[in-house]
């Protein structure tokens, strides 16, 4: 049957007259809002351990002069307002162990990217994604009962929740290359990858909060219902393909079938050797690790910094953790739209925006993040430098992000899947590292984390642009309805 007659049941054409979004936009707000489920679950916990571990190793002592740090490079106790739920610590976790507890979601999410990318390119990517997000949410509810039993049982919950989320961006990478044209792929691929970027958010913004006014654990349950709500709307209203959608209009389907084809038709089996053995792969492994590195230890370890060092409040820690990713969710938009404007007004190649993109993203976020720890006590000051430098790493989205994307449209769940499942082991390594190399939690020896940030990320980017590509690869079946490499130069 050819793709584009209208074979749609009565219902499907009625909804569709009314539905004033393109379904494709559709698709992509509930990526965006898939990836803020999954984030705000993932996140919520280096919050709550902020005040479920019992510190011994803050000191108290003060300073005439806020902009100075303490004797042992730890700044004065900023003081919580007498509305705030008195919650002191409950477990004598060590830093390290709070390192493992942390890093134990990676364990998880390593080993699960590559099975659910594969999933995703050879049976359809809507259910892998929808089931991540459910058994996300269920981990999440599972939460509080965990933590009370035990860190065992909590490890291992948080590695539960790292194998649901690891299919989550090969999914979505695989429902963007059905679904998302060539030409829009930079604006719509930042919107929904911005969804990362939004769950942090909201999740450093209201954890904060969540904590100030209520018990912990209303946190974990406010934030696993919302995932259970976008799982059910999910179900019933995306597909894997816009040629099985029931609610898409026939003008939307004639032009995603000729700007965008039927990827997942008659594909062939994955062709692992060439894949593996590529430049270009390697470049997207390489500058996906450094990436990685940098961003984890935002993620994960900031909000132990603001409290540990600088000394926000539980409930300051939560709105200025969120602001520098306010700043990056806003340039990943910004800079979705200005690369696809580069790209389609002739004034850059699709690859030279690529790698313009990815070095930018990881020189001057690592610049800042060495500068805020420069900043010593001045509150202000280091919540800037942390705002200026997750805006410079969004432009990440509109870089590195789409890659797998443009090098293969029929693989690119796969491809994401290895490039992202190796770059979950810094994930994993990230924060027992962290709590090894910051046992008294002071501004000296943060600064040397911020420092090896810098240096990872720059070489990583570094790398990407000697050897990446933005050409689709000859193991790719649509390499011979694409342009040849050498057409695209003279562009």
């Amino acid at each position: 049957m050819d793709h584009r007659e209208d074979s749609r049941p009565e219902w499907g054409k009625s909804v569709s007259k009314v539905c004033l979004l393109p379904q494709r936009v559709v698709l992509v707000l509930m990526g965006f809002f898939s990836l803020i489920c999954a984030f705000t679950c993932r996140v919520s916990l280096s919050h709550a351990i902020t005040i479920l571990a019992i510190s011994n190793k803050i000191s108290n002592k003060t300073v005439t002069n806020l902009t100075d740090e303490a004797p042992d490079g730890v700044c004065p106790q900023e003081l919580e307002s007498t509305d705030a739920v008195e919650q002191k610590g409950i477990y004598k976790w060590s830093e390290t162990e709070k390192g493992f507890i942390l890093g134990s979601f990676y364990f998880g999410y390593l080993i699960s990217h590559l099975p659910g990318g594969v999933l995703a390119d050879k049976y359809g990517a809507k259910w892998v994604v929808a089931f991540c997000v459910g058994v996300t949410a269920i981990c999440e509810l599972l939460s509080p009962p965990s933590i009370r039993l035990g860190p065992y049982y909590l490890i291992t919950l948080r590695v539960l929740m790292g194998i649901a989320q690891g299919p989550i961006f090969p999914g979505l990478n695989g429902l963007l290359s059905s679904w998302v044209p060539k030409k829009e792929r930079s604006t719509l691929g930042t919107i929904c990858f911005g969804g990362s970027t939004m769950g942090i958010i909201l999740s450093n913004a209201c954890s904060g909060l969540l904590l100030h006014y209520y018990s912990w654990s209303v946190m974990f349950y406010v934030f696993g219902s919302l995932s259970v709500i976008w799982f059910i709307v999910f179900a019933i209203i995306c597909t894997s393909s816009p040629f099985t959608h029931p609610f898409i209009k026939p003008k939307e389907r004639e032009y995603l079938a000729d700007e965008v084809g039927n990827v997942n038709k008659d594909k062939p089996g994955i062709p692992w050797k060439p894949m593996l053995l590529s430049m270009p792969m390697l470049s997207l492994i390489v500058s996906q690790m450094g990436h990685d590195w940098g961003y984890y230890v935002m993620v994960t370890n900031l909000p132990l910094y603001m409290a540990d060092v600088i000394r926000f409040s539980i409930r300051s820690n939560g709105l200025v953790t969120a602001l520098p990713y306010v700043a990056m969710w806003i340039a990943s938009l910004i800079s979705g739209v200005v690369a696809d404007w580069l790209i389609r007004s002739g004034k850059l190649r699709l690859v030279t925006v690529r790698k313009l993109f990815t070095l930018l993203s990881a020189v001057l976020p690592g610049t800042f993040m060495v500068a805020a720890s420069y900043a010593g006590c001045d509150k202000a000051l280091v919540v800037a430098l942390f705002t200026i430098a997750m805006w410079t790493m969004g432009m990440y989205y509109a870089g590195q992000k789409l890659s797998a994307l443009d090098i293969s449209p029929s693989y690119s769940s796969t491809i994401t899947a290895i490039i992202n499942g190796l770059g979950s082991f810094t994930g994993i390594f990230a924060p027992p590292i962290i709590g090894l190399l910051t046992p008294d939690k002071n501004n000296t020896q943060w600064r040397i984390v911020f420092w090896v940030s810098a240096v990872v990320l720059t070489l990583s980017a570094v790398v990407f642009c000697l050897i990446g590509s933005a050409d689709i690869q000859p193991y790719d079946p649509m390499y011979e309805k694409s342009e040849k490499p050498e057409e695209n130069k003279n562009k």
